[in-house]
């Protein structure tokens, strides 16, 4: 029987809320030394995520989008939306400031073949594995699939 993504996953993982500190998540991401974290409203339902790239803002700034005048108007080159969302998540001081939604989930019943499979393909380090109602009740690493590999040479 193939494995799935539950015989794999780390269980009960560390998770923040949107109003955790930018420094108190930086601080665990360091002590655990963890890549990123789940970020789960009041029931636990898993809301946005906060990993070390969403926090490189912190450092890095943003630079303003090239712009052309012409006949007393602003021509934006790039779009300025865009350039908003990089200056928030710059100035965030919360989890809920700074994490990405653009969720991508796993359910822990899918083949673990599956999964990293998807890892692979949208390059992903880490995948919240949810319940059907959304509830964060577990997270697959690529450390995850690597171990799992490693035992099964045994």
């Amino acid at each position: 029987m193939p494995k799935t993504v539950a015989d794999v996953m780390t269980r009960d993982p560390i998770v923040v809320r949107p109003e955790t500190s930018l420094h108190d998540a930086i601080k665990l991401l360091a002590e655990k030394r963890i890549s990123g974290l789940p970020v789960v409203d009041d029931a636990g339902k898993l809301i946005g995520t906060i990993s070390e790239t969403d926090l490189m803002w912190q450092e890095t700034g943003v630079t303003p989008p090239a712009y052309i005048m012409f006949l007393d108007s602003v021509i934006f080159l790039k779009n300025p939306a865009q350039y908003e969302r990089d200056l928030h998540k710059a100035l965030g001081q919360t989890v809920g400031e700074v994490m990405s939604q653009d969720l991508i989930t796993v359910a822990p019943d899918k083949p673990l073949r599956d999964a990293a499979q998807l890892m692979h393909d949208r390059k992903i380090p880490r995948l919240p594995v949810v319940d059907p109602s959304g509830k964060v009740i577990g997270i697959l690493t690529r450390g995850d699939i690597v171990r799992d590999l490693a035992a099964s040479d045994q």
